[in-house]
């Protein structure tokens, strides 16, 4: 803990300490007739008589070790009515701390004590066991009573809120934690009757308090029994099947299916325990929590400069909230797009940090004011997020594709590599596999530029492919929702399409990783997973917003549209892929191209691309990129093809709209 953190902690302790004076009066309370007690011969038996004079003299200075010993363990900062098993600690090192310190001055300060004040030795340990005991029985007696319904807050005019019938899944660490605070207060909407677990062993036990009734096998008979409205998820490693079957369970009983928070949400603040939300569509998918090696991302990040190139986008702004617990010295905000880059940086601005964030409106093609930037700010780390990423519209756009993805890719890489920044990261793609569109084949050519600056710069290039993020601008995910918010139908491509997904914070973490992890010239590969089908992302989302596929909301198919794969695929064929210390990131071992055989073809894209001639740009890409796939020209009625309607009894998979 840093100093500054310290010394603010303690100064909220010593305000929290003077703001409870009824707090403070019943403890001075307690201890002064604790100590008083010890002098009883009732009490003490050491004692013959009882010095009442004595113990009112020595009652301050007992009371005044006591309660320094309190504040200095942080007993002042603990709330009353959440005090668990957890605190007693800090009384037990008060009540020693305490002990020792009278007893001291019992046996060697002779010199600064009268007769008067010392004290004997059995009337300071009965006194403690009193003091310190009562100290802890008025905690509890007050936990008990905000328990008992005292302490709940009212809801808004006096007005009693009906609590919805629950059932809780999982009697395990995260269901333990949920229902003690949800027992506890009025306000959380939910009336707790009973655990379900599949671990039989814990079935008739209890769990704070509320019985394990049975497993999810007894689900309909245990809702129909106790008339149970709601079923809330507490697993806190549920993998995606397991959330599916338990949604789909409880859709067929036409119960409603929430979720608690992880507990990794829980640990990082992000959440309260108690605040008890819809299952989501990443729920389902079940993607499991990215462990990170903290320590390396530590080394990598804390007091450097780091350049986040497009971070006003989804993954860019993402990347740079990632950044922030790792204490970088300052954070470069790069971004053409004003807008963005005003939203991002107000999005910070509401965050409790004292790191330097500073927005920099810039493009990154523009050479001079790039060498401006890194002379100014020296950069060590660069995250390059910056890109047109939409599959479609780049086929329509092909020049302004290969002037972002790929003229101001090398741009920004010689001028890093010219100012000497450490550690270059490209944001690459999936689509850069055996490219079919001109956007993909844009980003393996990056790739192969960063390869060829890796041997011309100290600068270490690195690449990052993985595949579509969940609910990044222009994806599927917002796109359904949309459509769904208008009654649909939603609009799809082929029904047998297929993509790999990962949420926004696991890109970014793995991405910030790999960063971590590697060495001049590689390219890194994510583990995605396996690929979803977009047929059943489409059916989950309909039916998570509380409607039927086929009946409440269509689903039309649009055809599949040119530069689109019906598969994505994460390797090129032969590409051997290496382990790395971390289980979801590989290396791919991707041969290198000549540095004059890349010169010539970026002078050739170049050319093209400020001549706007289309064809070249894909003659180039495919003679450079031998296994691209791209049509020599893009077909006129490309975005013409009118929407299939589909037969609800064939429909059983569903395309992706936007091809992402």
């Amino acid at each position: 803990m840093s100093k500054g953190h310290e010394k603010t902690t303690k100064s909220v302790e010593v305000l929290w300490f003077l703001r409870r004076p009824v707090q403070i009066a019943g403890d001075i309370a307690i201890l002064s007739i604790a100590f008083i007690l010890s002098y009883l011969p009732a009490v003490n038996m050491q004692l013959g008589d009882f010095y009442l004079d004595i113990a009112l003299l020595q009652v301050p200075l007992v009371v005044l070790v006591q309660f320094a010993s309190l504040f200095l363990f942080g007993a002042y900062s603990i709330i009353w009515r959440y005090i668990g098993l957890s605190d007693l600690k800090v009384f037990i090192n008060a009540a020693v701390v305490s002990a020792l310190i009278l007893l001291s001055l019992r046996f060697f300060a002779y010199e600064l004590l009268t007769p008067s004040y010392k004290i004997p030795i059995s009337v300071i340990l009965i006194d403690t066991a009193l003091g310190f005991g009562g100290l802890l029985t008025l905690r509890i007696i007050r936990r008990f009573v905000y328990e008992m319904g005292i302490g709940g807050k009212p809801t808004r005019l006096g007005a009693r809120r009906k609590n919805i019938p629950t059932l809780v899944v999982g009697a395990g660490r995260l269901g333990s934690l949920a229902v003690r605070e949800i027992v506890t207060r009025k306000d959380s909407g939910l009336e707790i009757r009973g655990f379900i677990d599949d671990d039989t062993t814990k079935i008739g036990g209890s769990v704070s308090g509320v019985k394990v009734l049975g497993t999810t096998s007894d689900l309909h008979r245990l809702a129909s029994e106790m008339g149970v409205e709601q079923v809330v998820i507490a697993i806190g490693q549920a993998n995606g099947s397991d959330i599916r079957r338990i949604f789909d369970l409880c859709r067929a009983l036409d119960l409603k299916a929430r979720m608690l928070p992880s507990i990794g949400e829980i640990a990082g603040g992000t959440v309260e325990i108690n605040r008890v939300r819809d299952v989501e569509i990443e729920d389902l998918l079940g993607r499991e929590e990215v462990v990170l090696e903290e320590q390396l991302l530590a080394e990598f990040l804390k007091d450097r400069t780091v350049l986040v190139t497009g971070a006003g986008g989804s993954i860019g702004s993402e990347i740079v909230r990632q950044c922030l617990r790792y204490e970088p010295s300052r954070i470069l905000l790069v971004e053409r797009a004003e807008y963005l880059l005003f939203e991002v940086q107000r999005e910070i601005g509401k965050l409790e940090t004292n790191i330097e964030v500073i927005p920099i409106l810039a493009d990154i093609g523009d050479r001079l004011r790039m060498e401006e930037i890194f002379s100014t700010h020296r950069p060590q780390i660069v995250f390059h997020a910056a890109a047109h990423k939409h599959v479609p519209l780049m086929e329509t756009n092909a020049t302004e594709a290969i002037k972002n993805n790929v003229l101001a890719s090398r741009v920004l890489g010689e001028v890093a590599g010219q100012h000497g920044v450490k550690d270059f990261v490209l944001i690459s793609t999936d689509k850069a596999v055996n490219p079919t569109s001109v956007m993909g084949a844009s980003k393996r050519v990056a790739e192969i530029v960063l390869q060829a600056l890796n041997d011309r710069f100290e600068t270490n290039y690195i690449a990052v492919r993985f595949g579509n993020v969940l609910g990044s601008a222009g994806s599927v995910i917002p796109i359904f929702k949309d459509q769904i918010k208008g009654g649909g139908p939603l609009t799809v491509t082929d029904s047998q399409m297929t993509r790999y997904f990962m949420t926004m914070p696991e890109a970014a973490r793995l991405v910030m990783h790999a960063g971590g992890l590697g060495r001049s010239g590689e390219i890194f590969i994510l583990d995605m997973g396996n690929p979803v089908r977009i047929v059943d992302l489409a059916e989950d989302l309909i039916r998570l917003s509380g409607f039927e596929p086929y009946t409440d909301i269509d689903i039309v198919f649009t055809g599949i549209r040119q530069g689109e794969k019906m598969f994505e695929e994460l390797e090129i064929s032969g590409e051997d892929l290496l382990k790395t210390r971390h289980p979801k990131i590989f290396i791919g071992k991707i041969a290198s191209y000549e540095q004059d055989q890349v010169s010539r073809i970026l002078d050739r894209l170049r050319s093209a691309s400020e001549s706007s001639d289309v064809i070249e740009i894909r003659a180039t890409l495919s003679e450079f990129i031998p296994e691209a796939k791209l049509s020599p020209q893009v077909s006129s009625d490309v975005e013409s093809t009118e929407p299939i309607q589909v037969d609800v009894s064939e429909a059983k998979s569903i395309p992706d709209p936007v091809g992402n």
